[in-house]
């Protein structure tokens, strides 16, 4: 008889590996959370999300819209405009990522807190 192997996490979620490298990224959360707030152009972008270079912005955003999350829009205009925002998709994933926003406003000073009580003891 064969034994059968434990499952883990990610067995029973498959999907849940993919989506954590889709969000695990402090780049993807910050547009995400930017884009939010309505359409923006990459340049509002940049300014918005701070230490960013251009190089991983633009990154950020191709993934994001590869994944369906972030919609491109390029006017035909001299010098190009190109605007992005929120997909449907990237919409629902923001009402999640909104619960964690909304989970470090309530609980970060206890967080904090645990840190230094940690630091005093180790």
């Amino acid at each position: 008889m064969q034994r059968q192997q434990p499952t883990t996490l990610f067995d029973s979620h498959p999907y849940l590996r993919q989506t954590l490298d889709l969000v695990a990224d402090k780049w993807v959360v910050a547009a995400l959370y930017i884009l939010s707030h309505g359409t923006k152009r990459y340049g509002e972008l940049q300014r918005e999300i701070g230490d960013i270079s251009q190089r991983m912005l633009t990154r950020t955003l191709r993934d994001l819209e590869r994944n369906g999350l972030v919609d491109r829009k390029v006017y035909p205009v001299v010098p190009p405009m190109v605007e992005y925002s929120l997909t449907p998709l990237g919409q629902t994933l923001n009402q999640v990522l909104k619960c964690l926003c909304d989970w470090s406003t309530a609980n970060f000073a206890a967080v904090e807190a645990a840190r230094s009580r940690y630091d005093k003891i180790g």
